[in-house]
């Protein structure tokens, strides 16, 4: 083996096994954890749930919640949490370097993250409960979205915010952000994860494969394929399937998430894949037509309804950007060695 990592390298930083080879077993379990959660269907508690009570009422939780219930929830989620917070700390300290091999600590947890995911779904058959019956449905949605915001801001230096064009106004953020961003990732998707009992609609299973890829892509810290363009964006654009099939589910107005989150492909993450420029105007080209195919002439519906999702999370981005810039200054980091980039990717 030649380049930086040596055999002497291998044997105490890194593993023997490649990174992406990591990210592909890690998908195809989460593949497999799908479809045991759809083939559990038959032994799942037999619940008659509550009437539905409106936007702000989860429906998939027990009526008649018991201490068990509750208590294995929250005991499984908090476990799971404080292990990958522990592993993410654990790894900062150790000073990583990025390497094309798994490091010994992303083995750890991926294997971690795997047993409480297999954990959730026997919690759900026997007890049911996520922690949706003692938390409002807006958790776990808000905690998702200020998550792709995020991304949005970390990404900014490489493609930009707007057509390619990049934000200076959003650098201060995301220097800031780039050494904290793990912890508030890994809340996010493991409390949303947790919220959730394991049922077999298409809606919580897309769901389910979405946030246990994510959980992979959080395991892979310190990793090239942690910084895989194509793997990245892609989870971010899993999204908008994720988001359509519970607007079709629930009956919500599915245009507005599919060509919502399909706006800020066009406007935002197309422009990191280093594409052909043909290949970009293909992909807007199609986005209009299929506008026109959904609203035809009615530009005044269409617009109100597609613009919402990106407007927030641009909004959002601005938002998050200029409170870390307060917390910042606060801090006193606009000296000159807190202003100096960071040396990792």
């Amino acid at each position: 083996m030649s380049g930086p990592e040596t055999s002497s390298k291998l044997s105490f930083e890194v593993s023997p096994i490649k990174a992406n080879l990591g990210m592909w077993m890690g998908i195809v379990f989460c593949t497999c954890f799908t479809a045991a959660i759809w083939f559990a269907r038959p032994y799942l508690p037999d619940v008659t749930f509550a009437e539905d009570q409106g936007a702000l009422w989860y429906y998939w939780k027990l009526p008649n919640p018991t201490f068990l219930s509750h208590f294995t929830g929250w005991a499984g989620y908090l476990l799971h949490q404080i292990a990958i917070w522990s592993l993410i700390y654990r790894a900062q300290t150790q000073k990583l370097t990025y390497s094309t091999y798994l490091h010994p600590i992303n083995i750890i947890a991926l294997l971690t993250n795997g047993f409480f995911i297999v954990l959730h779904l026997l919690q759900t058959v026997y007890f049911y409960d996520g922690l949706a019956a003692s938390t409002p449905i807006w958790s776990s949605q808000l905690s998702v979205i200020i998550m792709l915001v995020m991304i949005l801001i970390l990404e900014n230096k490489r493609r930009g915010l707007f057509f390619g064009k990049s934000l200076r106004v959003l650098e201060q953020s995301r220097y800031a952000l780039k050494k904290y961003h793990g912890y508030y990732f890994s809340w996010a998707i493991i409390f949303t994860f947790w919220f959730h009992p394991a049922e077999p609609t298409m809606g919580h299973l897309w769901g389910f494969f979405y946030t246990t890829l994510l959980m992979v892509q959080s395991s892979l810290f310190f990793t090239r394929a942690h910084l895989n363009k194509f793997w990245t964006t892609t989870l971010e654009v899993l999204v908008l399937f994720h988001g359509t099939i519970v607007a079709i589910q629930t009956d919500t107005g599915w245009p507005m998430f599919f060509f919502g989150f399909l706006a800020i492909f066009i406007v935002t993450q197309m422009h990191g894949l280093g594409l052909r420029p043909w290949i970009k105007w293909a992909f807007a080209g199609s986005y209009v037509a299929g506008i026109y195919a959904v609203y035809g002439t009615d530009i005044i519906t269409a617009l109100s309804e597609i613009m919402r999702i990106p407007a927030v999370e641009y909004l959002l981005a601005f938002l998050i950007a200029f409170f870390f810039w307060i917390g910042i200054a606060l801090v006193g980091f606009f000296s000159s060695t807190a202003l100096r980039k960071p040396t990792t990717p």
